[in-house]
């Protein structure tokens, strides 16, 4: 169990952070950055809950759970993937489950006749943020993994969360019935 009495260490004064090897890193490494854009993901998902009733409020718990997760996996160097009990690591168990969930929300949806915007429902709103911002942590992961190794489990993790949140949002609007369906020049 974490455990924290001081919030403030000054050690990251100098523009860099700490590493889960003790090693330091710069703030602005692309490393840094896709765990910045994961941790923004986790507070857009925070939010969704806010409007998430049961089944999906729990679902979202665990994505957060899973993206700290995520977190401390990318705060991890290294080319050791298996997770111990000193390393955190994503597992293809948390990229399994996703895959039924979504397959599980599915079967609840009106089949796709166009592309959708994003919008809706506030619930659905909110989850449309958070797959944006899935796909800018997966666009950071993907960069920081061209100069460091990263958890290839990891990167299935993220990519398999924006779908989920897609999906996700089309059940939050109504299964897929109150989808706002995009109309390709509609606006000209």
């Amino acid at each position: 169990m974490v455990k924290l009495n001081k919030i403030y260490t000054r050690t990251g004064d100098d523009g860099t952070t700490g590493l889960v090897d003790g090693s330091r890193l710069s703030k602005s490494s692309p490393r840094m950055a896709a765990i910045g854009d994961v941790d923004e993901l986790n507070s857009l998902t925070g939010v969704a809950a806010l409007h998430a009733a049961e089944p999906m409020l729990s679902q979202l718990r665990a994505i957060q759970n899973d993206l700290f997760d995520l977190g401390a996996d990318l705060a991890t160097p290294g080319d050791d993937f298996e997770p111990s009990d000193m390393e955190l690591r994503i597992i293809p168990a948390q990229v399994t489950r996703l895959e039924a969930e979504i397959d599980a929300m599915n079967t609840e949806l009106e089949p796709l006749t166009s592309f959708i915007l994003p919008g809706g429902t506030s619930l659905a709103a909110q989850l449309h943020v958070a797959r944006s911002a899935a796909r800018r942590a997966e666009r950071s992961m993907v960069t920081a993994a061209e100069a460091k190794t990263l958890n290839p489990m990891a990167l299935r993790y993220i990519n398999r969360l924006s779908d989920w949140l897609f999906v996700a949002a089309r059940l939050a609007n109504d299964g897929g019935r109150a989808d706002v369906l995009w109309v390709p020049g509609g606006s000209r």
